[in-house]
């Protein structure tokens, strides 16, 4: 089956077109309808075409070819989100194209009448009156195209002259150092100016928001330039951060923009509370502006509706010069998605999304300043819908030995885990990871830019909260046992800890009780391969920790990262089954190198003495013993009473010894069942997870109870613990028999006894 938002769309693409030919479309002659074939071309191309069915059948299986298990349903609502509410843009998208191929006269009036419509309605609903628009694919073209309209106002010989221009008088672009990373690079690269034509402005440091810019400092930056003989251009704020969504005093930053004849140009999400009813003045001086930006797509939910840069000027050629008109009306029908969705959802439709984006935050908002351990943004700004908060690690550790650096550092790093983790819990709420410059790592939630696309709604917010709630005691249940982690792992010898700030977790350790004999290649082969052996191990295990090697980029080698301590771990215990798992590895690993060393040469050793035996027999015998007819019959006659002689190697001792005494007693000496080994930790209930803390509340300490679990728990003493425990020597005898062995010996009244090779081991690893 089709999925069905492809299939309406292409069924209501192709009524459209149909309406819009009016049945006009003169009918195909069959007879001109010849099919060709060739081997070089594709097989989709070969005969007279696919039909729509089997292009949208091949679209959806391009679409879904990633998603593996996931069921049919769960594709048909993500993909119904889209529809249901930017349809419209969709299939105008799809008439875009078909419109281009009208006839000149009637393309103009048309392009005109969706220009204008358009335009009008932008200007009317974000109160930008007596304003042009400017429709564009990627966001930072209006920006890009605003800055070449003013290089033509400001430099009237630009034209003729071009870079010499200016040369003799560097513009200065100033642009906030809270806005989008790569901006101010990418207009310099994209007109061809110089990095010094660009100004980063700071925030404020010591009043109001600290990712608002500094207004006397971007004063004191002018005189500066302007005595230094260069020429402000333009001066690009933000109506609402990337990262904090704080807005700029954008009426201070006016009366600046006009003092020095310089361009004032705006961006952010918080330009889209503009079309509500009532307006912050703080967002409200942004009507003053000479250009801002609107991104409508995310705000609205819209897929493929351009972004609209809006401006002033009052010169339209400087405009076309610059690249912001244009003559050509196909280029005018990129507002026709636009134009099309603007209609279907109406001025009720417009406010309704983006009022509830801004109920969504407030919801979030209320909720997070009920939990004292949650942080919310620095300034409490009502007119931003962005929300960004973190895990406030005041309070949260007792330990005041710690400087700054270190408490930041762990703050980051688990406010990163919170984020991811909400982000994957709940993924319709679209909460990221910001960096901000002086609050660190923080979790975002920009409704405006996500809710509309994923469908966020109330209960979303309600569950995001609850998994915060949950998340909380995790942090500070892990932060409050790091401590104690890092000094049980120092007390134990062949382990080290390993700092690493980055990591959330109860932290990081790497087991290094290697033989200093060799050298550094090989130690670090072995550290690699035991740890590894270990990781292994401990992933095994039935616990609520998780054991990792760390993050693909920027982790420490050959260590074992422990992740979030979700209950109360018995710190103790975890290191020193670590410890001791190492421990056993080491030695298996050590047991069979030289098990290997002693074989070869007991196999040498064997092979001397069997060549010798043979030798002895040879001369015992005679030469015509030898011979395989003449041998046979002197057997018969005169059968050879040879005495058995095997051998037997001993590992433990590394020598060849007699088997007479083993088939003397019918039995192998020395071989003995290794012991059962014991637990050496605390007993725990059944069911119970490693590594837990036993509640002193808990049945197994209560009176009533104790004679009840008394089976259990003698039980519980002969299973075996996870913990390797060293099992006594065996020895395993193997046979090895003579390779020059002649089958005329297979005659004789007493076969000789074969010589046996035990192997004596004492790890029950080994003889696996």
């Amino acid at each position: 089956m089709v999925d069905p938002t492809l299939a309406e769309m292409g069924k209501n693409l192709n009524e459209a077109m149909k309406m819009l030919e009016d049945n006009q479309r003169p009918q195909e002659d069959e007879n001109d309808n010849k099919k060709y074939t060739r081997k070089d071309i594709p097989g989709p191309l070969q005969g007279g075409g696919q039909n729509m069915v089997n292009i949208l059948q091949l679209v959806q299986n391009l679409i879904h070819a990633d998603d593996g298990e996931e069921s049919q349903s769960c594709r048909v609502t993500r993909m119904q989100i889209v529809g249901e509410q930017g349809h419209m843009a969709l299939l105008g998208a799809g008439w875009q194209a078909y419109i281009s191929v009208l006839d000149k006269d009637r393309l103009r009036k048309l392009t005109t009448r969706i220009l204008s419509d358009t335009t009008l309605w932008l200007c009317r609903l974000f109160r930008y009156e007596n304003g042009s628009a400017y429709y564009h694919e990627d966001d930072r073209e209006g920006l890009l195209k605003v800055c070449r309209l003013v290089i033509h106002s400001l430099y009237e010989d630009y034209t003729t002259e071009g870079f010499n221009v200016l040369y003799n008088k560097q513009p200065v672009i100033y642009i906030s150092a809270a806005s989008r990373p790569g901006l101010g690079q990418s207009l310099c690269n994209q007109l061809g100016l110089p990095l010094s034509c660009l100004c980063r402005v700071p925030c404020n440091t010591m009043f109001g928001s600290q990712h608002q810019m500094d207004v006397a400092l971007l004063e004191r930056l002018l005189k500066d330039d302007i005595q230094s003989g260069k020429c402000p251009l333009l001066l690009v704020a933000n109506a609402g951060t990337p990262g904090a969504g704080h807005t700029d005093k954008l009426g201070r930053l006016r009366e600046l923009c006009d003092q020095y004849n310089m361009w004032l140009h705006v961006e952010g999400v918080n330009l889209a509370t503009l079309a509500l009813g009532y307006v912050y003045p703080s967002v409200l001086a942004a009507t003053r502006c000479d250009s801002m930006t609107l991104t409508l797509g995310p705000w609205l939910g819209l897929p493929a509706v351009p972004a609209v840069t809006l401006y002033r000027h009052e010169d339209p050629s400087l405009s076309l010069a610059a690249g912001l008109t244009s003559c050509q009306p196909v280029e005018k029908l990129r507002a026709l998605p636009l134009w099309l969705s603007l209609q279907y959802l109406g001025h009720n439709g417009i406010i309704e999304r983006i009022k509830h984006a801004s109920q969504l935050s407030q919801r979030l908002l209320e909720n997070l300043k009920k939990l004292n351990t949650i942080k919310t943004s620095v300034e409490n700004e009502d007119s931003s819908p962005v929300v960004v908060f973190k895990f406030s690690y005041e309070g949260s550790k007792s330990d005041s030995t710690l400087n700054l650096t270190t408490v930041e550092r762990e703050a980051d790093a688990m406010n990163q885990w919170l984020g991811e983790q909400l982000a994957i819990l709940v993924p319709a709420s679209g909460v990221d990871v910001v960096e901000l410059e002086d609050e660190g790592t923080c979790v975002c939630f920009n409704p405006l830019m996500t809710s509309a696309v994923l469908g966020t709604n109330f209960e979303d917010i309600d569950q995001l909260i609850a998994n915060i709630e949950t998340k909380i005691p995790v942090i500070q249940n892990t932060l409050q046992l790091k401590d104690e982690f890092k000094q049980e792992v120092e007390r134990i010898a062949g382990l080290s800890y390993i700092t690493d700030y980055s990591w959330a977790g109860l932290g990081v350790l790497r087991y290094e009780h290697i033989s200093e004999e060799l050298d550094e290649g090989k130690q670090e082969a072995e550290l690699e391969k035991i740890n590894t052996s270990l990781l292994k191990k401990l992933n095994e295990l039935e616990s609520d920790l998780s054991f990792t090697s760390g993050p693909e980029f920027g982790g420490e080698k050959n260590c074992i990262y422990i992740g979030m301590a979700t209950d109360d771990v018995d710190v103790s215990e975890l290191v020193e089954t670590i410890a001791t798992m190492g421990r056993d590895i080491e030695e298996s690993s050590k047991l069979l190198e030289n098990m290997t060393e002693v074989v070869r040469k007991g196999i040498l050793e064997a092979e001397i003495q069997l060549q010798k035996a043979n030798e002895e027999r040879l001369l015992e015998e005679g030469v015509l013993r030898q011979i395989p007819l003449v041998g046979s019959m002197l057997n018969w006659f005169s059968p050879v009473q040879a005495t058995p002689k095997g051998r037997t190697f001993n590992l433990t001792a590394g020598s060849l010894e007699s088997t007479e005494i083993t088939y003397a007693s019918k039995a192998q000496s020395g071989l003995t069942p290794p012991p059962t080994p014991t637990s050496g930790h605390a007993r725990r209930h059944p069911g119970q997870k490693l590594f837990k803390r036993m509640s002193r509340n808990s049945d197994a300490y209560s009176e009533t109870s104790s004679i009840s679990h008394l089976e259990e728990a003698e039980n519980l003493e002969s299973l075996p613990t996870l913990e390797a425990q060293p099992c006594s020597a065996a020895e395993v005898e193997i046979p090895i028999q003579s390779s020059t062995a002649h089958p005329a010996e297979s005659s004789s009244e007493e076969s000789p006894e074969p010589d046996i090779v035990s192997i004596n081991t004492a790890d029950s690893e080994s003889l696996r």
